[in-house]
C-alpha cells in the first residue's frame, strides 16, 4: 500500500518539478507570443494531435472563456478539408512535443501560404515545428520524466500549464474583468453571482407579507402563515419600520409573552432591519445574510418603502450559494 502511495507522491512531485523548470525558460518569447496573440483580429486557431490535442482543446476553452474568440483544429481533418476554418485574421498555436508530428506538420505549408503567424509549444527547439513558428516557446521535459520514457504526462502538463499562462497572461493586458468572465458563464455559479440581481429573485406584489405597525400580534402570525417567507414586513403604510421573522416570534414567545392577542408587532419586531435595493447583485444579499446571521431581507425603494422581499432559499435556487 505504502509504495503505491509513494509512487503517485512522486508522480506528482516529478510533474509539478517539470512545471518549474518550464518557469526557468521563460523568456522574452513570451512577450512576442503575447503580442501576437494580442493584436489577433480574427481568432486564435490551437491544433495538435493525440493528448496534445486534448490538451490542446482545454487551452482553446480557456481561451475562449477569457474573452479571445478560440476554436480547435484537428490537425488530421484539416489536410482533409477542415483547413477552411483558418483565416488570414487568425493565429495558430500548435502543440507537439517532438515538434515533429507528420499531421501538424502537414498543415504548416497552408499556414506560412497564408501568412498566418504560428505560434509553437514543443520540447524540441530542433524540430520541424520550432523552425517554422514565428514564436517557440520551450516545453521540454527530461525524457526519464516520463513514463517508460514513452508515456507524455509531465509534458502534456507542461504544455497545459504554458498554454494556461498564455490565456491569463492575455487576459491581464486586456484587463478582462471577473464581470467579463461572468458575462462568457452566465450558466456557471460565477455568472450566477455577477449576473443576477435582487430584482430577478426577490418576491413582491401580492406574495410579500405586510402588517400595518398598529396591528396586534395574532394578526402578523397569520400574515406569516399565509405567505410563507418566514417573516411579515412591519410598515405604516409607506415607511418600512421593521421585520417578524420566525427567529423573532420565537424569542417573543420564550420571554413568556403568550396572550400575543393583546401585544402589538412593535413588542415583537426587529427595528430598521437590514435591507438592500433591487437593483443590487444577489450576491450582495447573499454577503448580507451571512454577515448577520439571517435569512430573509426586505428588498426597498430609494425613499426606503418595502417593495419585496428576498430570502435565502431564493439564492440557493437560483445556484448563488
Amino acid at each position: 500500500m505504502k509504495t503505491y502511495i509513494q509512487d503517485f507522491k512522486e508522480e506528482l512531485l516529478r510533474q509539478s518539478q517539470a512545471i518549474l523548470m518550464a518557469t526557468e525558460k521563460i523568456d522574452e518569447r513570451v512577450i512576442s507570443a503575447l503580442d501576437i496573440l494580442l493584436n489577433c483580429k480574427g481568432k486564435v486557431v490551437v491544433t495538435g494531435m493525440g493528448k496534445a490535442g486534448l490538451i490542446g482543446r482545454k487551452i482553446s476553452a480557456t481561451f475562449a472563456s477569457t474573452g479571445t474568440t478560440s476554436i480547435f483544429l484537428h490537425p488530421a481533418e484539416g489536410i482533409h478539408g477542415d483547413l477552411g476554418m483558418l483565416q488570414k485574421n487568425d493565429v495558430v498555436l500548435a502543440i507537439s512535443n517532438s515538434g515533429n508530428t507528420e499531421e501538424v506538420i502537414s498543415i504548416i505549408p497552408f499556414i506560412k501560404f497564408n501568412k498566418i503567424p504560428l505560434i509553437a509549444l514543443t520540447g524540441n527547439l530542433e524540430s520541424r515545428l520550432a523552425n517554422h513558428a514565428d514564436v517557440v516557446l520551450d516545453c521540454s521535459v527530461p525524457k526519464e520524466f516520463e513514463q517508460l520514457g514513452l508515456i507524455p504526462t509531465a509534458s502534456t502538463t507542461v504544455e497545459l500549464a504554458v498554454g494556461d499562462a498564455l490565456a491569463v497572461a492575455l487576459l491581464k493586458k486586456r484587463n478582462f474583468a471577473l464581470e467579463d468572465y461572468a458575462k462568457f458563464h452566465p450558466g456557471g455559479s460565477i455568472g450566477k453571482k455577477l449576473l443576477l440581481r435582487v430584482s430577478d429573485l426577490m418576491h413582491f406584489a401580492e406574495e410579500v407579507p405586510f402588517t400595518k405597525h398598529t396591528a396586534f400580534m395574532d394578526e402578523a402570525i397569520m400574515e406569516m402563515t399565509s405567505k410563507k417567507l418566514g417573516c411579515t414586513l412591519i410598515t405604516d403604510d409607506k415607511m418600512l419600520l421593521g421585520i417578524i421573522t420566525d427567529g423573532d416570534l420565537r424569542r417573543f414567545l420564550q420571554k413568556g409573552s403568550m396572550d400575543i392577542k393583546n401585544c402589538l408587532v412593535t413588542d415583537a419586531m426587529t427595528k430598521n432591519p437590514k435591507n438592500i435595493v433591487k437593483d443590487k447583485l444577489a450576491v450582495e444579499a447573499l454577503t448580507l445574510m451571512e454577515e448577520f446571521s439571517i435569512t430573509v431581507l426586505p428588498v426597498v425603494n430609494s425613499a426606503n418603502e418595502p417593495i419585496g422581499v428576498i430570502h435565502l432559499h431564493d439564492l440557493i435556487r437560483a445556484g448563488v450559494v
